[in-house]
């Protein structure tokens, strides 16, 4: 991965050939045409796009042939021409440059083949790597700011198996959280460099030591849920950069089950659900076959 900081007002494709000189332009192309390149974290798939002067661009000069990275069999559960909802599966980021193998490429790679290269997918929420469930992609920039505006109409739900079981039935967890070293979030009760969290929670099954919540988010901040559950003293199963027991190894049991959002055109409410994953709620003596 290169990253390159402008100091002129440029042509992407004028200025890869030049910085890459030793490379073919038709090499040079692959990198475009597969999503290698990314002005200001922003993937950039137009060979004409004029670059300004203070932007940052980052080359993945091993990304050429990554196509396989994007075979991420996923299901699809609501479609049109303004977004795309899929299901992600546990272990798959969502978006990111440490790894070509994202949800987003696989989206992208999926609506450049449907559409021949007249649609992709735009960020409008992530889900952690360690989570499943209902994730939203934008089909236009457009869409997804008018999404990311009326964010506060939306309503997600997750399924979370944690140790233990809460003191309350139900509740509800807030506070500031900082993203600390290591990109690990802890709880502060200083608003410098924090973001404010709401997360509500309610035990719907009890199993032996461990509980079955629903929960529900109000804001959506890095590793929200996982930190709050943690600090109430049960931290969700497999999840052991919080707290959770390392042996065995298990998945992370957090689930994004349902999600329901306005749609950009009507305004109509969308509520798309997502079943319990396969062996959620099994946990056995032994270590799993997953890596987080």
């Amino acid at each position: 991965m290169m990253k390159f900081q402008l100091t002129d007002e440029v042509f992407l494709f004028d200025f890869l050939c030049t910085k890459f000189s030793e490379s073919s332009k038709n090499k040079i192309k692959k990198w475009v045409k597969n999503q290698c390149v990314s002005y200001n974290g922003e993937v950039v798939t137009d060979l004409r796009k004029k670059l300004q002067a203070g932007g940052e661009l980052t080359v993945d000069t091993h990304g050429g042939n990554r196509e396989a990275d994007y075979n991420i069999s996923f299901k699809i559960y609501y479609e049109d021409p303004q977004l795309i909802v899929v299901e992600k599966p546990v272990g798959i980021s969502t978006a990111g440059q440490e790894s070509n193998r994202t949800m987003l490429n696989a989206v992208n790679a999926y609506l450049e083949k449907k559409s021949k290269g007249q649609s992709r997918a735009f960020v409008v929420h992530r889900l952690d790597k360690e989570v499943s469930g209902v994730l939203l992609f934008a089909r236009s920039r457009k869409t997804m700011d008018w999404l990311k505006e009326h964010w506060q109409q939306t309503e997600k739900f997750y399924l979370a198996l944690v140790e233990g079981r809460p003191e309350k039935p139900e509740g509800t967890i807030q506070g500031w959280l900082r993203e600390g070293a290591k990109q690990k979030v802890y709880s502060t009760s200083s608003e410098i460099g924090a973001k404010y969290a709401i997360t509500h929670y309610r035990i719907i099954r009890e199993l032996d030591n461990y509980s079955l919540l629903e929960v529900k988010i109000d804001t959506g901040r890095k590793n929200q849920i996982r930190v709050h559950l943690s600090e109430i003293g049960c931290p969700i199963v497999g999840d052991y950069k919080y707290g959770a027991s390392p042996y065995p190894l298990r998945r992370v049991r957090l689930h994004a089950c349902s999600f329901t959002f306005p749609h950009p055109l009507t305004g109509k409410m969308i509520r798309i659900e997502s079943p319990m994953p396969k062996n959620f709620l099994v946990l056995k003596n032994e270590d799993e076959n997953y890596k987080n």
